[in-house]
């Protein structure tokens, strides 16, 4: 765990890589490049570069037309805008059809921070995986974020990928294999799962570690699909382990614990806890202010696992 980079970050310089490599790729965004750092792309490929102003349901619409041309367009903005006011498109235009739209969100959960509630989505996982068709992605850091972005441009079909504004820990080296619909055990254990996504997979090895010394010995799986959901892995650990927890910058409803639980009640029932946030919005504050207070911690983690364990 070295150096801190934002998966926003990760994303602007994957799509100039991207740029290099396939004349096919476009990106839209929706006057905020500087935010969601596709002014990467901008400055590097100007003619492939489309601002669409303050119009999100415009936005999608439009990569739509790219994509029924043959083109693999990016679309970004906030996620909270990305999917909620844009989701009738999204779902009718984007999955109806099945076209090549890449959604790729930034700003993504409650480190958005200062914003504020309005601007927090914790709700879009949960509307982009009930979407018939569509692929949904959360990386756990900037490795993950720019490997994930260059296999969504392979990828045929749509794909919502969540992307965060604040700089988090780097878990993974250039030799990390991401695969589409694949989750990764990153540390084994018999006594408790941990199943995370996002900024909550660091605070998920935090707290195996904090685990450990109190001689529980937890399985770390850091699930970057959320959709469609690696059910073997999570079946495993349901049938390997006492317990499992869940957690994530996101609604424990509809969002990466209401998935696990679906495979796990269906298959191997065990006890499933959820950590992230629990039923209500967020507001402003600095990033770990807000992690601290809506219970987003390794602390809150290690916490849940005692629970399940008893």
């Amino acid at each position: 765990m070295s150096n801190k980079i934002a998966t926003r970050d990760a994303y602007g310089k994957a799509l100039v890589k991207l740029g290099q490599i396939n004349d096919d790729v476009v990106v839209l965004d929706a006057d905020l490049s500087k935010s969601t750092k596709t002014n990467d792309f901008f400055k590097a490929y100007p003619n492939r570069f489309f601002n669409m102003g303050i119009a999100e349901q415009n936005l999608v619409g439009a990569a739509c037309g790219f994509a029924a041309a043959g083109k693999i367009p990016f679309a970004s903005t906030f996620a909270m805008f990305a999917t909620g006011r844009a989701f009738e498109v999204i779902r009718n235009s984007v999955c109806y059809p099945k076209l090549n739209v890449k959604i790729c969100a930034t700003h993504a959960g409650i480190t958005v921070g200062e914003d504020g509630g309005s601007h927090q989505s914790v709700e879009d996982i949960s509307l982009m995986r009930s979407i018939p068709n569509m692929t949904v992605l959360v990386p756990a850091d900037g490795i993950e974020a720019e490997k994930m972005i260059l296999e969504a441009a392979k990828f045929n079909g749509p794909m919502y990928v969540r992307l965060g504004r604040s700089a988090v820990p780097t878990l993974f080296d250039e030799n990390y294999e991401f695969k589409i619909g694949k989750g990764a055990v990153l540390r084994d254990g018999n006594d408790a799962t941990i199943i995370a996504c996002g900024i909550m997979v660091n605070e998920a090895l935090v707290a195996a570690d904090i685990l450990k010394a109190e001689n529980i010995d937890v399985r770390v799986i850091n699930m970057s699909t959320i959709k469609p959901i690696d059910t073997e892995l999570i079946i495993s650990a349901a049938k390997e382990t006492k317990a499992i927890v869940t957690a994530e910058e996101h609604s424990v409803i509809g969002g990466l614990g209401s998935a696990v639980s679906e495979v796990v009640s269906e298959n191997h029932p065990v006890i499933v806890k959820k950590v992230g946030m629990n039923d209500t919005f967020g507001e402003s504050g600095t990033p770990n202010e807000l992690l601290e207070k809506y219970g987003l911690t390794a602390k809150n983690i290690s916490d849940k696992v005692r629970e399940a364990l008893k």
